[in-house]
C-alpha cells in the first residue's frame, strides 16, 4: 500500500477519524494496530520478520537493563568491604553479560537483514570467482521478497537496544509500546530512522485534537505529494529513457540524466519524509526532520549533515565513534604516531572509521556492487576534501572571496556536481557501464541536444518541462523562504481568503498536474526499496 494510493489516502482518513474519536487511553494502541494492519496489507508473511525484530529487541533490552540494576544493588548492598579488585571483576562480569545480550541481539536481526537483502549478492559474487576459477559450478539464486522497511526498522530497533546498552534510555517494560515503536507505520516506507529518546513521549502520550497541529499536519502532506506526484513521478520518466537506452542516450544525455535524477531523488525522498511527518504531526506525534536543504550546501561534507539526517547521525553514532575510539583502533593510532608521525597517527582513527561507515552506508543502500563503489566515492571525495582543508584556507586568506554571492553559488554548484557525478553508479547500478557512460561526456560532442530540441523525444513534453520548470522555481523558493523561518507559520498569518488559495492551488496543481500514470499507478517511492 504506497503513500501515492487511493488505498492508503483511505486508510489514512479513517486513522484520523477513529483517532480522535475514541477514549485518548486507547490511541497508542490504535497506532499499533493500524501499523501492524498496514504491514500486514504489505505482505502478511513478513510480519513474521517485524515480529523477531521486536521480540528479541524487547527482551534483550530488558536482561541488558536489569543486569545493570542487579550490578548496583549488589555494590550498594550492606557486605563485608570489597577491595578496588574485587568490585572491577564484578562489574566486568556484568558488563560481558549485557554485552552478550546486546552482541547476541544485533548479530540476529543483522543476520536476519543479511539473509533476506544480501544473499543473492553473495551467491552473485560466488558464482562469478568460480567462472573465473574455471569452474562450471553454478549456486542458485534463492527467491527471498524483502520485507518493506526492513532496514529502516533494524537499524530503528537496534539503535533502542544500544541507547539501552549505553544507558542514555531506559529500556520499556511494554512489549506492546515497544512493537509501535518499530512498526510506526509512516515511517516504514522510507523513515526516518526515529531514535527512542525522541520519539517514544509523543508517540505513547495522549493527544487532544489540536486545529493548527493538524491543518499544519494536513499542509504538509499536501506539499509532500506536490513533491513527489508533480515533480519526482514526472521526470521519472526523462530519467528512465536515458537510463535505460545507455546505447542510444550518451555524452550531454547522461548529464542531463544526473541533473533530472538529482531533482527526482530530492522530490521523491523529501515528499515521502514530508508525508510521513505530516501523518505524524496530524496525529500529534514529533518525527525528526530529515533534511535541511541539502541543495544549498557549499561542499560535500555540509550536504551530508543535510541530506538524510538520521541515517547519517545512526551511523555516526552506533559505527563511526565507536570504531574510532575502540582498543584496537586505538592501539593502531598510537603505533602509527610513533613510526609514521603525529599527523599520520591521529588521521588513522578518522580513515578507518570513516572508511567502515561508507562502506556500511553503500552496503544498507543496495545488495550490489554499484552501492558499494557509490559509498566508496563518497569516502574518498570527503577524505580529498579533509586532506585540502589547508590549502582552502591558504586560497582564502590571500583571495577575498569567502562570503560573497558569486562564491557560494560557485560552492553550491560544484557541490550538486559532485553529488550528481556519484550518483551516476544509482542510476546505471552497474560499475562498468557507470564508468563507460561517465566517459562518454568527454568522449561524444553533443551537446547541442540541450537546445535544438532532442530533449523532447525522451518522453517529455513541452507541458512537462513547463511544469517541471515552474515546480523547481517553487522548490527553490520555498528552500529560500525557510531560512528565515517557518513558512507554514506565516501562511498562517495571512487572512483566510490568501491561506484558502495557496492551498488549494496546491491541491489542484497535485489533482490536474501530477504524473498518475495508466490507471494510477504511481511509482514507488525510491527509498521504499532499501
Amino acid at each position: 500500500m504506497l503513500f501515492t494510493s487511493y488505498g492508503f489516502l483511505g486508510f489514512t482518513a479513517v486513522l484520523f477519524l477513529l483517532y480522535y474519536l475514541i477514549p485518548r487511553r486507547f490511541q497508542w494502541e490504535l497506532l499499533l494496530a493500524a501499523s501492524y494492519l498496514f504491514y500486514f496489507i504489505a505482505g502478511p508473511s513478513w510480519l513474521l520478520y517485524i515480529l523477531v525484530t521486536t521480540v528479541t529487541t524487547y527482551f534483550a533490552a530488558l536482561r541488558i537493563e536489569r543486569t545493570g540494576q542487579q550490578q548496583k544493588a549488589y555494590l550498594k548492598a550492606p557486605k563485608e568491604q570489597l577491595s578496588k579488585e574485587e568490585k572491577k571483576a564484578y562489574k566486568d562480569r556484568m558488563k560481558t553479560r549485557q554485552w552478550r545480550w546486546l552482541l547476541g541481539c544485533l548479530l540476529l536481526n543483522l543476520g536476519i537483514l543479511a539473509v533476506v537483502k544480501y544473499t543473492n549478492f553473495a551467491i552473485y559474487n560466488v558464482n562469478g570467482l568460480l567462472r573465473a576459477a574455471g569452474s562450471s559450478r553454478q549456486f542458485g539464486f534463492w527467491d527471498i521478497a524483502l520485507p518493506m522497511g526492513i532496514s529502516f526498522y533494524t537499524f530503528q530497533a537496534l539503535g533502542y537496544l544500544i541507547d539501552v546498552y549505553r544507558g542514555t534510555v531506559a529500556a520499556e517494560k511494554s512489549p506492546f509500546k515497544l512493537a509501535l515503536f518499530v512498526s510506526f507505520f509512516p515511517q516504514l516506507i522510507q523513515g526516518p530512522i526515529s531514535r527512542f529518546g525522541d520519539l517514544a513521549q509523543s508517540l505513547y502520550e495522549e493527544h487532544v485534537f489540536d486545529t493548527q497541529k493538524f491543518c499544519y499536519g494536513l499542509e504538509r502532506i499536501l506539499w509532500g505529494y506536490f513533491k513527489k506526484m508533480v515533480i519526482a513521478d514526472r521526470i521519472l520518466t526523462g530519467v528512465n529513457t536515458i537510463i535505460r537506452g545507455a546505447e542510444t542516450y550518451r555524452g550531454a544525455y547522461v548529464f542531463v540524466g544526473m541533473m533530472f535524477y538529482a531533482l527526482e531523488l530530492y522530490a521523491d525522498f523529501t515528499g515521502g519524509i514530508d508525508i510521513t511527518i505530516g501523518i505524524a504531526q496530524a496525529l500529534g506525534i514529533g518525527v525528526k526532520e530529515n533534511f535541511n536543504r541539502p541543495y544549498f550546501s557549499k561542499s560535500v561534507k555540509e550536504y551530508w549533515r543535510r541530506w538524510h539526517i538520521t541515517m547519517g547521525t545512526w551511523f555516526t553514532d552506533y559505527i563511526f565513534y565507536p570504531i574510532s575510539v575502540c582498543k584496537p583502533m586505538l592501539k593502531l593510532s598510537k603505533f602509527a604516531r610513533a613510526h609514521l608521525g603525529e599527523n599520520i597517527g591521529k588521521r588513522i582513527p578518522i580513515y578507518f572509521s570513516s572508511f567502515a561507515v561508507w562502506l556500511a552506508t553503500g552496503i544498507w543502500h543496495g545488495a550490489s556492487w554499484n552501492f558499494v563503489v557509490w559509498g566508496l566515492g563518497n569516502w574518498v571525495v570527503l577524505m580529498v576534501s579533509q586532506e585540502l582543508e589547508p590549502l582552502y584556507a591558504r586560497f582564502h586568506g590571500r583571495f577575498d572571496v569567502q562570503g560573497r554571492g558569486w562564491y557560494k553559488l560557485f560552492q553550491v554548484l560544484r557541490t550538486i556536481l559532485v553529488m550528481s557525478c556519484l550518483r551516476t553508479f544509482d542510476c546505471y547500478r552497474d560499475v562498468p557501464l557507470t564508468f563507460r557512460m561517465f566517459g562518454t561526456l568527454f568522449t561524444e560532442h553533443n551537446w547541442h541536444i540541450l537546445w535544438d530540441g532532442s530533449l523532447l523525444d525522451i518522453g517529455l513534453g513541452v507541458v512537462d518541462y513547463g511544469v517541471l520548470l515552474v515546480g523547481l522555481v517553487l522548490l527553490v523558493a520555498v528552500s529560500l523562504a525557510q531560512r528565515s523561518g517557518s513558512v507554514r507559520d506565516r501562511i498562517a498569518a495571512k487572512p483566510y481568503p490568501v491561506r484558502f488559495l495557496i492551498w488549494y492551488g496546491l491541491f489542484l496543481a497535485v489533482l490536474l498536474a501530477g504524473a498518475y500514470g495508466i490507471g494510477y499507478d504511481a511509482s514507488q517511492f525510491i527509498y521504499n526499496q532499501f
